[in-house]
C-alpha cells in the first residue's frame, strides 16, 4: 500500500476529534458479544473503567465496583461501535438542514462512534484554515469523533489543485470533490501524484456528467414509463475504470463511493485484481431498494446519487459485499430541509439520510431473511477495517470503548418518535425495523441512550 513517508504520519494531527466529556464505567452483563475481526462470539459480562474496556469475562461472572452503572443486557447484543466513512453533516453554510452537533447525535443513535465528513460544503473545504476551523468547532459540538475531507480541487471547481500537503498537516484525513467528479483526467493524475508524497486517500464520486446529462433516476424500463430523464449505469462505471487505470500507473490510493452498478463492480474487481490499491463502498438503499420504488416519486425517500437501480444491480451489490468485492458499508447520509424534498420529482435534491437506521434496515431487510449474516453486517459497518488510517473498533480488553448495545427483537417505526437529525429525508421513513439501538459508547464516553432505556447503579 502507498502511504505518506513515516516522518510525515507521525507529525500529523489525530484524524478523528470530539468534544470533552466524562468516561464511561460501566458493566454490562450477560451481552452476546459479536467481533468478527477479533474472533469474539459468545455470551459474556464486560467492564468498562474509565472509558476502556477493562475486562471481558464469564457471563455473570462479573460484579459492579462502586459508582458503577450496570446493564442487565440478558437478551441483548454488543457490538464494535459502526464507522461511516461518507457523510454530510452541512457545516459550514447549511446549518439549517444539518451541524455538527445534531448530525453526531444522529450517528450516535444509529450506533456509530466515527465519521469522516464530505468537504461539499459552503463554501467547501478548499483550505488549511477551513479543516483547522472545523476541527475547532467538532471538539466543543460532536457527540462522537469525527474527521474531516478536504477538496481535491479548491472550490470544487476542477481545474486547480488544493494545497494537499497543507491540507493533510492541518488534519485532513483524505481527500473529495464528492458531489461532483474530477472529470479532468489531467488533474486527477497530478492529485493522485500529489497524494505520495502527503498520504490521504482520495475519494471518487464517480459519475461522466455527459453521460449523466442531468438524469434524475435510473435510464431503463422504469424511467422509460415514468417519463423522467435516465442516468445510465454506465455513466459510472466509465469514471471508474479511468480513475482505477491512472491510479495504478501513480501509485495512488482512491476509494469509489456509493457504488451502484453491475459494470462499478466488475470495473473495480478487476483493478483489484491488477493490484491497484482501490476500495470502495455501497449504501443501505442500494442495498435494499432498486428503481422499482421509485415509482412512488417520492423524493423525499427514492431520490438520490447515483440513483437506484436494478434488481440485477441491486443482487451483484450484495454478492460483491459478500465475496469481499466491497469492503464497506457507508451511509452517504445527505439531510435536506423539507422544502427542497416536498417539490416535484425532477426538481428535488438528491439525496438521503441514512445515520439513525444503516444497521436496522440492513438487519431487517438482508440479515433476518439470511441474505447475508449479521457476522458480514458488522464487519462492512466498521470492525472488519475501514479504507482510511483509522484504527478499527474492536471488543478487546484495554482498548478504548467504542461500542453499541442492541436489542436485535425490537421493532419500531422510523420516524415514529423523530429524529435525533435535523432533516427528515429518510429513506426508511414510516417502515417497521427490527433492531433498536439502546446505547452507543464513542472513544470512551457515553454518546447515546434510547429515551426508554434505563441502567441501573452499582
Amino acid at each position: 500500500m502507498n502511504q505518506a513517508p513515516e516522518e510525515v504520519v507521525e507529525l500529523l494531527p489525530e484524524p478523528l476529534v470530539q468534544r470533552p466529556g466524562p468516561e464511561a464505567s460501566l458493566l454490562i452483563r450477560q451481552a452476546s458479544l459479536l467481533d468478527p475481526a477479533a474472533g469474539v462470539d459468545g455470551e459474556f459480562d464486560i467492564l468498562v473503567t474509565g472509558g476502556e474496556i477493562s475486562e471481558i469475562a464469564e457471563s455473570g461472572s462479573l460484579e459492579a465496583g462502586e459508582g458503577v452503572e450496570v446493564v442487565e443486557a440478558a437478551g441483548l447484543h454488543v457490538f464494535p461501535a459502526f464507522f461511516d466513512p461518507h457523510v454530510h453533516l452541512r457545516t459550514p453554510g447549511q446549518e439549517h438542514k444539518e451541524d455538527i452537533e445534531t448530525g453526531t447525535r444522529s450517528a450516535a443513535a444509529g450506533g456509530y462512534a466515527g465519521l469522516l465528513l464530505m468537504a461539499n460544503t459552503t463554501p467547501p473545504v478548499s483550505s488549511p484554515a477551513d479543516v483547522s476551523a472545523l476541527r475547532h468547532q467538532a471538539e466543543t459540538e460532536a457527540s462522537v469523533p469525527i474527521g474531516f475531507m478536504a477538496t481535491v480541487t479548491r472550490d470544487m471547481a476542477g481545474t486547480e489543485l488544493t494545497d494537499m500537503a497543507e491540507l493533510r498537516e492541518a488534519g485532513a484525513v483524505g481527500f473529495t470533490d464528492d458531489g461532483l467528479p474530477i472529470t479532468n483526467p489531467g488533474i486527477m493524475r497530478r492529485a493522485l501524484q500529489y497524494q505520495r508524497m502527503c498520504g490521504g486517500r482520495i475519494a471518487l464520486h464517480e459519475e461522466d456528467p455527459d453521460l449523466s446529462a442531468g438524469g434524475v433516476m435510473h435510464e431503463g424500463d422504469v424511467s422509460m414509463s415514468l417519463g423522467l430523464r435516465g442516468v445510465p449505469s454506465i455513466s459510472e462505471s466509465v469514471m471508474i475504470t479511468r480513475d482505477a487505470a491512472i491510479a495504478g500507473y501513480e501509485c495512488g490510493q482512491i476509494q469509489v463511493q456509493h457504488l451502484s452498478a453491475v459494470e462499478s463492480i466488475e470495473a473495480i474487481r478487476q483493478a483489484k485484481a491488477d493490484g491497484v490499491d482501490i476500495t470502495c463502498e455501497v449504501t443501505p438503499h442500494h442495498l435494499c431498494l432498486t428503481d422499482e420504488i421509485v415509482r412512488s416519486l417520492d423524493p423525499n425517500r427514492h431520490k438520490m446519487n447515483p440513483p437506484l437501480r436494478t434488481e440485477k444491480d441491486r443482487l451483484a451489490l450484495i454478492d460483491a459485499l459478500i465475496d469481499g468485492t466491497i469492503d464497506c458499508i457507508a451511509t452517504d447520509h445527505a439531510p435536506h430541509a423539507k422544502h427542497e424534498k416536498e417539490v416535484p420529482y425532477e426538481a428535488a435534491m438528491m439525496g438521503v439520510t441514512g445515520l439513525e437506521t444503516a444497521f436496522s434496515s440492513i438487519y431487517t431487510r438482508l440479515v433476518k431473511p439470511g441474505t447475508i449474516t449479521l457476522e458480514l453486517l458488522i464487519e462492512k459497518l466498521g470492525s472488519g477495517g475501514i479504507p482510511f488510517d483509522i484504527k478499527p473498533f474492536t471488543l478487546t480488553a484495554g482498548s478504548t470503548a467504542n461500542l453499541c448495545l442492541i436489542d436485535l427483537e425490537a421493532e419500531w417505526v422510523v420516524g415514529e418518535d423523530g429524529y435525533e437529525s435535523r432533516s427528515h429525508n429518510s429513506w426508511c421513513e414510516d417502515e417497521t425495523l427490527s433492531g433498536r439501538v439502546l446505547m452507543t459508547l464513542a472513544n470512551g464516553q457515553v454518546a447515546y441512550r434510547l429515551r426508554s432505556f434505563s441502567m441501573g447503579v452499582a
